[in-house]
């Protein structure tokens, strides 16, 4: 459904929720006392979050497994993914560098306006790689593990992680709960995500990338997707990355090997690899499971 259909072009419930933290967030983010901080980011998620979550498990009881795929459909981005990571590589294609700025700013939240192509490529393939775990890999574990309320809990917590996971004055202690609950909502799907790229990629760099580099990145789960994903692509990512104006020195991950714009589309075909061997295992257990 969503190579077929895509991403809704209007009323997309996730733009919706958007919409409500931004108003939650307005009445609830006040405090200057960090702990209390720290408390009203965890009722914003919990207000976010649980009662959403409980009625999607009634209607789903209700509705039967029609209404659960509807979810699964909403909850994966990967079609938007492959669309926005092409732009970007059909830009630079075509030496137009603005337009490749412009394109790839969509999908990354670090300054982009004076990325070379070297830089241009780098950005966009860690964002297909982190993507493919956070929008596609861990949402598909989750729709198996726990049906349309496990995906609907994974996809908002990570959507609040996404918007007020940042370790900055801003967010420090009111977005620390929405972190941490990312964190582990995404601990094993991360993992398998790692596995999955060492599987259908260049398995004995990915794997070795994967032991001797991830500990080293400042994220548990991004680390072990990212060292994984350049190793299998025998590419170098990390390094240097300015953000909201200033330079973040990044540990570097995978081989010497400096990415380029074809490195991009082998970036998304190693996701989709990944995404053929994650339905014929499922297909697979289904089949043992009748």
């Amino acid at each position: 459904m969503d190579f077929i259909l895509g991403e809704p072009k209007r009323w997309h419930p996730l733009i919706g929720f958007g919409k409500l933290v931004d108003w939650l967030e307005i009445r609830l983010h006040y405090a200057k006392n960090t702990t209390a901080q720290f408390f009203l980011g965890t009722l914003a998620w919990v207000l976010l979050v649980i009662p959403l979550t409980i009625i999607t498990y009634l209607l789903e009881d209700y509705l039967g497994w029609w209404f659960s795929i509807l979810v699964g459909y909403l909850a994966i981005g990967a079609k938007s993914l492959k669309d926005h990571a092409l732009q970007v590589a059909d830009a630079l294609q075509q030496s137009d560098l603005n337009l490749a700025r412009q394109k790839v700013s969509y999908i990354v939240s670090r300054d982009t306006s004076e990325l070379d192509e070297e830089n241009i490529s780098r950005s966009t393939i860690e964002s297909v790689l982190e993507n493919g775990s956070d929008a596609i890999f861990s949402a598909l574990f989750w729709f198996l593990m726990a049906g349309a309320p496990g995906v609907l809990l994974y996809r908002l917590s990570n959507t609040l992680d996404a918007m007020w996971g940042y370790r900055n004055e801003k967010y420090e202690y009111f977005g620390k709960f929405s972190a941490r609950i990312d964190d582990i909502l995404n601990w094993i799907p991360a993992r398998l995500t790692a596995l999955t790229y060492t599987l259908v990629g260049n398995s004995h760099r990915a794997w070795a990338c994967w032991q001797q580099q991830a500990r080293h990145w400042y994220s548990p789960n991004a680390g072990v997707v990212m060292a994984a994903g350049a190793g299998a692509l025998d590419v170098q990512l990390g390094g240097i990355a300015r953000y909201h104006g200033k330079n973040k020195i990044r540990p570097t991950l995978g081989t010497k090997k400096a990415p380029n714009k074809n490195d991009i589309n082998r970036a998304w075909l190693l996701v989709f690899k990944g995404m053929l061997l994650w339905a014929v295992i499922t297909l697979l257990i289904g089949l043992l499971i009748k």
